[in-house]
């Protein structure tokens, strides 16, 4: 069993939805030091002095994650105030919502930033520790969508596979090597935060932002290397496994109506927000 007491815990998109959600419970279950990253300079202000707790320090850090400076910056600060991260969540994510041909240029290159290589840095630049100290946990928010293409997300899907991809392998590499550092990859379907306003979804429930957060917490708590939500999500890669293509576009796209699910998408009007 993996504790939070008196843990240092780092939270990306820590200022709302399922980061901030997170934060709230690692404070109930009593880690000492708190650092929350993410863009929206206000809601982190206002999320710092929200969580503030006798029992635990609060270090808020604003960061544009699609930014390799303000990633190094964030962890020269951290270093600086001489915090050792036990636990590394990589929650922050965007979604643009769009078919493909829609894209700039740029929202491509940001939603890989921050979906896929922002974690990576952020991990390369605290593993070492961890790895120095024979513990630590590294959590990353991945997504169904890092399983599955769909239409309206062709970029985040793509963003989202090199999550999953990477995290898995990482793992592997940290088992191999009996570092005790442990690795988490989450794969949740869609989330009832702001991130993916407006979805539909007729026959699998969109998720509550709350039980997820709790499902996350207590998989850590359980050390779970895997964490698939909701239950149906488990059976997807054997589906995947089994039909052709062309009966799992009808499987998935018309009876459960995934391949529809972004046409009434709305999202958010900031540029960053909790991964889901």
């Amino acid at each position: 069993m993996t504790s939070f007491n008196q843990k240092t815990i780092l939270i990306t998109g820590a200022a709302s939805g399922i980061g901030l959600l997170m934060a709230e419970l690692a404070i109930s279950r009593g880690v000492s030091h708190l650092i929350m990253l993410d863009i929206n300079k206000k809601a982190l202000e206002q999320t710092r002095e929200q969580l503030t707790s006798p029992g635990c320090e609060i270090h808020s850090i604003p960061v544009d994650l699609s930014s390799e400076i303000e990633i190094r910056e964030a962890l020269k600060q951290i270093s600086a105030r001489e915090l050792q991260v036990d636990i590394l969540i990589n929650n922050a994510g965007i979604v643009t919502g769009k078919d493909f041909e829609k894209h700039s240029e740029e929202e491509i290159e940001k939603s890989i930033q921050v979906n896929s290589i922002a974690p990576m840095k952020l991990t390369l630049g605290l593993l070492p520790q961890m790895i120095r100290k024979g513990s630590g946990y590294i959590v990353n928010i991945s997504s169904a969508a890092g399983m599955l293409a769909n239409p309206g997300m062709s970029v985040y899907c793509a963003s989202k596979w090199a999550l999953s991809g990477w995290s898995h392998s990482l793992r592997i590499e940290m088992e191999r090597k009996s570092t005790g550092v442990k690795v988490l990859t989450v794969t949740p379907y869609y989330i009832d935060t702001g991130m993916f306003r407006g979805v539909s979804s007729p026959l699998i429930p969109i998720l509550k932002p709350e039980k997820v957060a709790k499902r996350i917490i207590r998989a850590i708590e359980r050390e779970r290397i895997i964490l698939r939500t909701p239950g149906i999500i488990y059976l997807l890669p054997f589906v995947k496994g089994i039909l052709p293509q062309r009966m799992l576009d009808v499987l998935i796209g018309k009876m459960f109506g995934i391949y529809d699910s972004m046409k009434t998408f709305k999202g958010r009007n900031d540029d960053q927000n909790p991964a889901g």
